[in-house]
């Protein structure tokens, strides 16, 4: 491939995107650069505080605990104040909560603060998707949220290594660093980004008001945050039941970081071409084969033997994810009335986090009582049922622009670049299907 076609493939992804989107895009970044503390969290509890294994196990529930608890939240802010305010309240309480979590000594006090940063942190989330879906144009949005979630795979793979370093030399050095880079990310808002909620006229709010009811009602988004939930479930494995496999297996944890890290490369040299061929596919088929290929993905571990082989399986699932995430997102906002998407957001953030604390006592139970073959075999069958579900919950999509609950979109306070992302005139149809990843902090 020449030069000038890389050039020109480099130029039509990263062409056309509002001037707010490389600023939250760039906030997203510097978040994920800063995030430190998830990677030594357990190393720091039991090496450096001296606690149990079953202590740091419990301080992690707590943060996903935390994160479980704020999405609804969040969401809810993200409609009710604005994407705007949401953002920097999550930011500066996680700056704070981080920085206090360095400080701190008592286990309760320990377990109590963490579970603040995981409600601060996770918080944000849903306003980032929102705020996304306003400023982008419906035919872009894909594209906008596959360079973001490839903006948090990059982050977090150069702050993994970083931690190490930074473990060295300090742990509450970087407990402040990732505070003081949260706090560069609400500079940015701050400084850069105006609210993008779209405004409506009073008898409109009155008439097609949006609460958490709303969300809950819509059983086919419903359905689709269940769908979302189960393939959580399985990626979650990567984190979760692969170690342990691997290591009743006899591998070392060096063995596994290997296998691993294949994610974090693929997703970082994949993540934009994939998009660039995906980008204005049926989702509904793309949901369906990346849904099932994660479960077979993981289903094929049962046959790993070796280091190189369970790589192999990595990248298979790996590809899933790199389909999945940025197409399941762009499709939540196309569900989500105009003047909901913070609650929807919230709600698909929440089938993520309930994943994040279903996942570690699932696949421990399995595998002590049934041994890991059967969770790889769980995966399949799961990674199955989710795609049949989304072909099933898929049909009649609304095409790509229309939006629910609204005629038009007026975007508030927003440069012409954000004005000119308003959504065209919608239907008043009811959604068909419905985000992790991805999402960013």
């Amino acid at each position: 491939m020449s030069v000038a076609v890389l050039r020109r493939a480099a130029r039509e992804t990263l062409s056309g995107l509002p001037r707010e989107f490389w600023w939250l895009w760039t906030s997203t970044l510097v978040n994920r650069l800063g995030g430190f503390v998830a990677t030594f969290m357990a190393l720091y509890l039991t090496l450096d505080r001296g606690y149990s294994a079953s202590y740091a196990g419990l301080v992690a529930s707590l943060l996903g605990l935390g994160g479980v608890v704020s999405s609804l939240a969040g969401g809810v802010m993200a409609d009710r104040l604005g994407r705007r305010p949401t953002l920097l309240v999550a930011q500066t309480s996680t700056a704070a909560s981080v920085a206090l979590l360095g400080f701190v000594e008592h286990p309760v006090a320990i377990a109590g603060v963490a579970f603040l940063v995981g409600m601060a942190s996770n918080a944000s989330r849903p306003a980032v998707q929102a705020m996304m879906a306003d400023i982008v144009r419906p035919e872009d949005r894909v594209r906008a949220f596959s360079l973001n979630y490839w903006a948090i795979n990059l982050g977090f793979a150069v702050s993994s290594m970083a931690a190490g370093f930074i473990a060295e030399v300090s742990y509450r050095a970087g407990f402040l660093l990732e505070a003081g880079m949260t706090l560069v990310c609400a500079v940015v808002v701050f400084l850069k980004l105006p609210e993008s909620r779209p405004e409506r006229e009073a008898k409109a709010v009155q008439e097609d008001s949006v609460g958490l009811g709303t969300v809950l009602r819509d059983g086919r988004f419903m359905g689709v945050v269940g769908l979302s939930f189960l393939v959580a479930l399985v990626f979650q494995q990567g984190a979760v039941g692969l170690p342990v496999a691997m290591g009743a297996a006899g591998f070392t944890p060096a063995d596994y970081g290997l296998a691993i890290a294949v994610n974090g490369v693929l997703i970082v040299a994949l993540q934009i071409p994939v998009t660039r061929f995906i980008e204005h596919r049926d989702p509904r088929r793309l949901l369906i084969v990346s849904s099932v290929l994660a479960g077979y993905g993981f289903g094929l571990t049962a046959f790993a033997g070796s280091v190189g082989v369970f790589a192999l399986t990595v990248c298979v699932w790996t590809l899933a994810e790199i389909v999945n995430a940025p197409t399941q997102t762009g499709l939540v906002v196309r569900l989500s009335p105009t003047h909901g998407r913070g609650r929807y957001q919230g709600m698909y953030t929440l089938s993520w986090a309930v994943a994040s604390l279903v996942a570690p006592v699932m696949s421990g139970f399995v595998i002590d009582r049934f041994g890991a073959e059967w969770l790889w075999g769980m995966c399949a069958v799961v990674g199955t049922a989710a795609g049949v579900g989304y072909a099933v919950l898929m049909r009649r999509l609304p095409e790509e622009g229309t939006v629910r609950g609204e005629k038009t979109a007026v975007v508030a306070n927003v440069p012409g670049e954000q004005a000119a992302a308003a959504e065209p005139a919608a239907t008043s149809e009811p959604a068909t299907t419905a985000e992790p990843a991805a999402s960013a902090v």
